[in-house]
């Protein structure tokens, strides 16, 4: 007997904690009976029909979400051709509803796996192996074509075994290069109407001190990132301030840990765990989603937004923890306008990551219920996005998804960090900015064919020029200043400026530097020339390094030397360590 659980992963870097967790509560005992195979989207469908044609399993469990789930129909056929007397099972929240619809429409699957999975496929396994249930019908949480079983009780989430270890230490070695993702509690107390996790309030929380061992264990193996997957990581305020107190206390200087929180409520105890932390020791994803407050109302969102502003701010103050905020778009009550409004909130609270989503309908959700009520049309397959709503039409959906890709481009990128506060004085609400932004790029030409990283530069320059062509002397030299500071350019770009009057300036610097190192003693093993190339000197005549001052568009007395430092990095940004040196 061999079960195959098999997951589609959207990107080589994520990697898929159901069929593991599936294999791990399974137990040591049932190992030999259970394979993994995990795919991503992007493997061709021939890849994988062959890849699971050779391993011959007698029984299949897809994992399904919204990202995968076209893919996995693709195949459910296919596979039934190859391996006709291969049982065809189907699990995870793209399919634990409307599971009747499903098994009508492929009849070759045996079954559907209901919420969670770990009891049910250990439940499953048994019965196939001839030692539980003697029917599928007496096996809880199943939809079956004769059926729906009996609801199946939630599971104690301290017996799931740990997934990275379950006796063997070698097992990161199969996640070098990828996300790790853990679980420190299910289920979420919030009623948002656009979540399925709104369905389950009841959050059940992982023993504390089993999760202080296994965070060890991803500490002891230095793990670049760990991302918790907890709907609402701060809901249990006890639970939340005991894991960061143990982060703070064992930190190994490398790993990275991910939450998603609600800001709002992040009490003081909280707030001072944080501003203790190492910087990038954690980062925080923050769903604001609206600044509406009908749009807040009608979603079943409760948010202090002022109290959301302020905590943002105080977070922000300590310079150590890199935050994402999210807005979603198609919400009700929202129109073009208004989202414009909240995308102006979110982006003054100076996140570095600023994440624009669309609306996702998802069965089983009360936002899916609501649909003809709100006019919400949207695609009738996964990831089942917004077309349009009563209040956003498509071409209004069609321009933010331009905008969107222009936040990612430009402001997410941090490529930018200096240039585009200089950009925003131009408007009332720096969504505008973007939406224009977008239209240079239609005009453009440049969505069909996306510059390159290092071009961006030179497109952002040509833009400034059409908006604002009276401080293009300003945008050339902040861009330059943007662009050492992220990066030691082997080629200089055509926007800066002449270095050559310079060159013997620039060596009788780092001469004089490799002299008395005064500015990079770091480089104590290095001589002239390799200094003055693991570093950049550079000549400025406007206070770039300072936004405040830039904006005011006024020249220095003198030309300035800055240096940027490479081998000194902002742990939180990737920035280079700069050094403003005298006039000259």
């Amino acid at each position: 007997m061999k079960i195959l659980l098999a997951a589609f992963n959207a990107k080589y870097i994520h990697s898929n904690p159901a069929i593991y967790s599936l294999k791990a509560y399974a137990g040591e005992q049932y190992e030999p009976y259970i394979e993994l195979g995990e795919y991503t989207i992007n493997h061709s469908r021939d890849q994988i029909l062959a890849d699971i044609y050779k391993r011959k399993p007698d029984v299949i469990g897809f994992s399904c979400y919204i990202w995968n789930f076209t893919l996995i129909q693709e195949l459910l056929g296919e596979i039934q051709k190859l391996l006709p007397d291969t049982d065809l099972w189907l699990g995870g929240p793209e399919v634990s509803f409307e599971c009747d619809v499903i098994l009508e429409k492929y009849p070759y699957v045996k079954g559907v796996m209901i919420g969670e999975g770990e009891e049910t496929f250990l439940s499953l396994l048994r019965y196939y192996l001839k030692e539980g249930e003697a029917s599928l019908e007496d096996i809880p949480g199943l939809a079956l074509s004769t059926g729906y079983t009996k609801e199946r009780e939630l599971v104690n989430l301290s017996q799931i075994p740990f997934l990275y270890s379950a006796g063997n230490a070698d097992m990161l070695d199969d996640f070098e290069h990828r996300i790790i993702y853990y679980e420190s509690s299910r289920g979420c107390p919030f009623r948002c109407s656009y979540c399925l996790s709104s369905i389950d309030k009841r959050v059940r929380l992982r023993d504390m001190e089993l999760v202080k061992k296994e965070l060890q264990f991803f500490l002891d193996h230095k793990v670049p990132q760990v991302k918790f997957i907890d709907r609402t990581f701060n809901c249990n305020h006890r639970h939340a301030k005991d894991i960061w107190q143990y982060l703070l206390e064992h930190d190994n200087g490398v790993t990275n840990f991910h939450f998603e929180v609600a800001a709002d409520i992040l009490d003081e105890e909280e707030l001072l765990l944080l501003r203790q932390m190492r910087p990038g020791l954690v980062q925080l994803e923050i769903g604001v989603q609206t600044t509406n407050p009908d749009t807040l109302r009608e979603i079943r969102r409760v948010t202090d937004l002022e109290k959301l502003k302020q905590v943002v701010t105080r977070i922000h103050a300590g310079r150590n923890v890199h935050m994402h905020l999210d807005l979603i778009a198609g919400l009700p009550f929202e129109d073009y306008e208004s989202f414009a409004h909240s995308f102006g909130d979110v982006y003054a609270m100076k996140p570095q990551q600023l994440q624009l989503g669309f609306l996702k309908v998802l069965k089983g959700s009360y936002m899916y219920d609501m649909a003809e009520q709100y006019g919400l049309k949207y695609l009738s397959q996964p990831p089942y996005e917004v077309l349009f709503t009563n209040w956003l039409s498509y071409e209004d959906v069609l321009r933010l998804k331009q905008v969107e890709e222009m936040v990612e481009l430009y402001y997410n990128s941090n490529q930018f960090t200096h240039t585009l506060p200089l950009l925003e004085q131009l408007y009332d609400n720096p969504f505008y900015l973007y939406e224009d932004l977008a239209a240079y790029y239609d005009e453009q030409g440049y969505f069909l064919k996306s510059p390159a990283r290092s071009y961006r530069y030179q497109v952002l320059l040509e833009f400034a020029k059409s908006v604002d062509g009276a401080r293009e002397d300003l945008y050339r030299e902040s861009l330059t200043y943007d662009l050492y500071l992220r990066e030691n350019a082997k080629s200089r770009p055509e926007f800066a400026g002449d270095i050559t009057p310079f060159k013997s300036a620039f060596h009788a610097f780092f001469a004089e530097e490799e002299k008395v190192r005064s500015l990079l003693p770091h480089y104590g093993s290095y001589d002239t020339k390799q200094i003055s190339k693991m570093t950049h000197l550079e000549w400025f005549t406007y206070p770039v390094w300072d936004v405040e001052r830039a904006k005011l568009h006024e020249p220095v007395a003198e030309a300035v030397k800055v240096l940027f430092d490479y081998q000194n990095r902002s742990p939180l940004t990737k920035e280079a360590q700069v050094h403003v040196l005298e006039e000259t």
